[in-house]
């Protein structure tokens, strides 16, 4: 099946956009590709398309759970065959999937760079048949990037595994520096560039120093209408921010990361379906999400990078109609944001003490954990070692970028079983265990005898209702199953996880890299004033500035940024008091508004009409008939 026919079979589309063609041509041709391409813009096409042309799988790496959760979901809504493996499943899960991938029907594994080291994987690796190695977010290979990531730095490492595959890059966001970094570092040869413009004609950049920032908003969304994001930076404001707008009779929402994910998911399906609700986020929220009619997306405070602004603004107009980019800001956000820099850099010795904590939370000796991942009660964990919330996730933040954890966050995952036991000895279970036969018959009935080879998503809910039983009992028994070897019970859970991504150290001799943090620190710094002077600057146009920032060169203004407008203003207010003065020359005998655009026909009719509505107003021209003016004697 051609290229043209995979699009139109699943995505519906008759063509493609600007570059996707040539991008996919590059993959198949078994050229090395990287692909700049803003938010919306389309990337992941770009690799899927021709994974359904080649026979084989496609191994993604992505960096967020939740990103691929997305990404699969919309595949399977497709029919098409998409898996994840991830640190919320279970080992013998993960055994089973990676099983499918070698002798199923698969076409597309999405993994974390992390996964990648894994020995288990590894040498299923081996034994896939892999046709396209796609790198997601290729920007976090770079400690220049805007969300460094150092397993990406590994990626290099898992390509001899896979020398049949062809390879592709994307990413949103980079400036030449990163582009240079993920070529380097991921070891590609003559790659092809595909780089579309950063310049987004429909969106409508804006930047307002206010003090007042909530009247502002209410002026904003009176005349905005239509789906909108708000975007701040603590969680408490999220919730304080959306319930001012609900006072005013707004419908708004509010999302962070420390939500039960039944609750984000919640939050986040009613701002999807709705075309006016308001979603006051932290910068948790939005990416992987697909809402084309997004008419506005307001900074309430300003972002850490350019990078992280760009996007979070793009996902503004994706249905290429007018949207708008606004960010607010007072004389005392800059300082704020330098301010917080500092406090995301805690000592060393605090590192230390807080690797320490973790071992004792998880009760690890030395040695032990490399690989494994621990569910993580952040706020259990923070009271039982008396720490402030931001101090703890930003030392949590800098072991994670020193290679020592990953956190992951919550995603929404669905709880599965699967018997360990054969269904000849299940049944003689049964008969010796005769008060559980009823419970084991239901869920044989619910799953299936799938249920015996592959593990099955469950809902305790739905148990409990066939077993007329609670939901805590279900759980308590399948606990006990678990306990005793007759099923595996892989508990959903609202909770984190912390996956150890080296064997657990002793704290006192931690292989903290200094130089490297100070590094960050110093980039840190450097994109929080590109930010600060994107704020600042009011004689030039916001796109070119944005441009300026990726390395892109041009000159062509927006036209509809907030200093080409003033400027479009300034010069139609000139045109206007030129035309008023020649008008009155003319009107010195009577004609009609017919004869004036004649006369005039190299200005637009609107500035035409203002001119004569001043004049009018003015008192220094009148209506001597209907249709006709001239000057007023006075």
């Amino acid at each position: 099946m051609d290229t043209q026919a995979i699009l139109k079979q699943y995505w519906g589309f008759d063509s493609f956009r600007p570059l996707q063609s040539e991008i996919i041509e590059s993959v198949l041709a078994d050229q090395h590709t990287l692909a700049l391409l803003p938010t919306g813009g389309g990337k992941s096409i770009c690799f899927q398309v021709p994974v359904l042309a080649l026979e084989g799988i496609c191994i993604v790496v992505s960096p967020l759970i939740a990103l691929i959760k997305n990404q699969v979901d919309n595949l399977t809504q497709k029919g098409i065959k998409a898996i994840a493996i991830h640190s919320n499943l279970h080992p013998r899960q993960i055994d089973l999937l990676l099983d499918n991938c070698i002798y199923g029907d698969v076409k597309f594994l999405y993994v974390s760079p992390e996964r990648l080291k894994s020995e288990i994987f590894l040498e299923r690796a081996k034994k896939m048949k892999i046709n396209i190695l796609a790198i997601d977010e290729a920007h976090c290979i770079s400690q220049w990037g805007y969300d460094f990531r150092p397993a990406y730095l590994e990626i290099a490492q898992f390509i001899p595994y896979i020398k049949q595959a062809k390879i592709i890059a994307l990413t949103a966001s980079a400036t030449t520096l990163v582009k240079n970094d993920i070529i380097e570092k991921l070891g590609l040869k003559n790659p092809r560039i595909f780089k579309q413009t950063f310049a987004r004609s429909n969106l409508s950049y804006s930047v307002f120093e206010e003090e007042d920032k909530d009247k502002k908003l209410l002026t904003i969304f009176t005349n905005v209408k239509g789906s909108a994001i708000i975007y701040v930076n603590s969680r408490k404001k999220t919730k304080s921010v959306a319930e001012w707008l609900q006072s005013y009779g707004f419908e708004a929402h509010y999302y962070h990361a420390g939500l039960e994910p039944h609750l984000r998911n919640q939050k986040q399906d009613g701002w999807i379906n709705s075309n006016k609700s308001i979603m006051v986020a932290t910068n948790a929220f939005g990416m992987g999400i697909d809402k084309p009619n997004v008419r506005s997306v307001i900074h309430l405070d300003l972002p850490s990078s350019l990078e992280a602004y760009y996007q979070e603004a793009g996902r503004a107009g994706r249905d290429g109609h007018k949207a708008y980019a606004v960010l607010l800001h007072s004389k005392a956000d800059s300082q704020y944001l330098l301010e917080q820099i500092e406090t995301a850099y805690p000592p060393i010795n605090e590192l230390k003490n807080l690797y320490q904590m973790l071992a004792n939370y998880f009760q690890m000796a030395i040695g032990s954990g490399f690989n494994q991942s621990y569910l993580f009660n952040d706020y259990d964990f923070q009271n039982r070692f008396n720490l402030k919330a931001k101090a703890m996730f930003h030392g949590l933040k800098i072991l994670e970028l020193e290679g020592l954890i990953q956190l992951n966050q919550a995603a929404n995952t669905v709880s599965s079983i699967i018997f360990n036991i054969s269904s000849t000895d299940l049944y003689d279970f049964r008969i010796k265990n005769s008060n559980i036969d009823n419970f084991l018959k239901i869920i044989l009935r619910i799953c299936g005898g799938e249920v015996f080879d592959n593990f099955v998503e469950i809902s305790e809910n739905k148990i409990a209702f066939e077993t007329k039983v609670n939901e805590k009992e279900v759980e308590k028994i399948l606990d006990q199953l678990h306990k005793i070897n007759i099923l595996i019970y892989n508990k959903r859970s609202n909770l984190p996880t912390i996956t150890y991504l080296t064997p657990r150290l002793d704290a006192d001799l931690l292989p903290i890299n200094v130089k490297n943090i100070e590094l960050r620190k110093k980039r840190d710094v450097s994109k929080a004033k590109a930010v600060i002077n994107f704020t600042e600057i009011n004689n030039r146009c916001r796109t070119l500035i944005i441009l300026d920032y990726f390395d892109e060169n041009s000159e062509k203004q927006c036209g509809v940024c907030d200093f080409c407008l003033n400027q479009k203003s300034k010069t139609e207010d000139t045109k206007t008091e030129v035309l008023k003065i020649e008008l009155l020359k003319i009107l010195i005998k009577p004609l009609s508004i017919e004869n004036i655009k004649e006369q005039f026909q190299n200005y637009k009719e609107e500035v035409i009409v203002e001119a004569i509505k001043e004049l009018l107003e003015q008192e220094l021209i009148a209506y001597i008939k209907p249709g006709i003016l001239m000057e007023k004697i006075k």
